[in-house]
């Protein structure tokens, strides 16, 4: 599903998700498109919004006490509208795929955190020995666990790369109260998803979170902890000086990147065996980290069977 055409006002369309406007509230529905370097892709990852919606529903409740999000319900029953009136096109792309929130204001900064040495945190050691400013030990490996996980915020660019910014620099544009909470909220939410992850045989490398205010409290918004936004290491894998087994879209870069692609757009179409490789990393995340299959939750579930309300 990489498009929605929901009867409700949109308030606007990301690279993956589009969000309708609710009053106080928003509907997040995660479509199936897929991004890297900074172009949508034209083909989309079967499951893919299904697994970014529940496993961003499955940390929101994991982290509340360490952290409040934005997160009311993903049951289409407590949605307030009358989505059962809608065509059956309309609710098969709703349904399984969103996430009724508060309405916050988005924190334009993108706050990373960084447990192991990889993807642009290893590129900029490798030419200058630390991270954002925060300098580290001397010869590291590349997926080398850092000593202790380091806070490398970026800013969110509306076009181009998002580029990688010093904690002063995020002090000078958000505010220095607000920039420590930033820092501690990210590097907390990632310990505890790290202590939890690794029970589960799961290494998480790095995770990129984003934060709004409501009422001045500092919240998460989008999405949390999912194969788009980190990097999920298989830890029976693992292994020092090399890129690793991973269940994530770093397996769609690399394919790219073999491809010769050279990330202008349009972003070429992905064959189909790595359109279901993709897919079936995604759904194994999600089954890893949680201990259920997402297939069977949302076809077989004795709760909630959402081929059935799907019409």
């Amino acid at each position: 599903m990489l498009q929605t055409n929901l009867p409700l006002p949109l308030f606007g369309g990301g690279k993956v998700r589009d969000t309708y406007d609710l009053g106080d509230k928003l509907l997040i529905v995660a479509t199936d498109r897929i991004s890297a370097y900074d172009s949508i892709l034209p083909t989309g990852i079967p499951h893919k919004g299904h697994v970014l919606t529940a496993l961003s529903a499955f940390w929101f409740r994991l982290t509340e006490e360490t952290a409040p999000n934005h997160m009311l319900s993903i049951d289409p029953t407590e949605f307030p509208f009358g989505w059962s009136e809608w065509s059956a096109e309309q609710r098969e792309a709703m349904l399984g795929r969103s996430m009724l929130v508060k309405k916050a204001q988005r924190i334009d900064i993108e706050c990373v955190a960084r447990g192991y040495l990889a993807g642009s945190g290893w590129a900029e050691y490798k030419q200058t020995g630390s991270v954002t400013g925060i300098r580290l030990p001397d010869g590291l490996r590349e997926s080398e666990a850092l000593p202790e996980p380091i806070f490398t915020p970026a800013t969110k660019a509306e076009t181009g790369h998002d580029e990688n910014i010093p904690f002063s620099r995020l002090c000078d544009l958000v505010g220095a109260e607000l920039a420590g909470q930033l820092r501690e909220a990210t590097l907390s939410i990632y310990s505890a998803a790290q202590e939890y992850a690794q029970k589960q045989g799961i290494i998480i490398a790095d995770t990129k979170l984003e934060f709004g205010l409501l009422d001045g409290q500092l919240i998460v918004i989008d999405e949390m902890l999912t194969p788009d936004s980190s990097r999920f290491w298989e830890a029976g894998k693992y292994a020092v000086g090399q890129a690793q087994a991973s269940l994530d879209k770093q397996y769609v870069r690399d394919w790219l990147t073999q491809s010769g692609w050279d990330r202008e757009p349009p972003a070429p179409a992905l064959p189909d065996d790595v359109t279901r490789k993709t897919s079936e990393k995604y759904l194994e995340a999600y089954t890893r980290l949680t201990g259920r299959s997402l297939l069977a939750e949302l076809y077989q579930g004795k709760d909630t069977t959402y081929a059935e309300m799907a019409g």
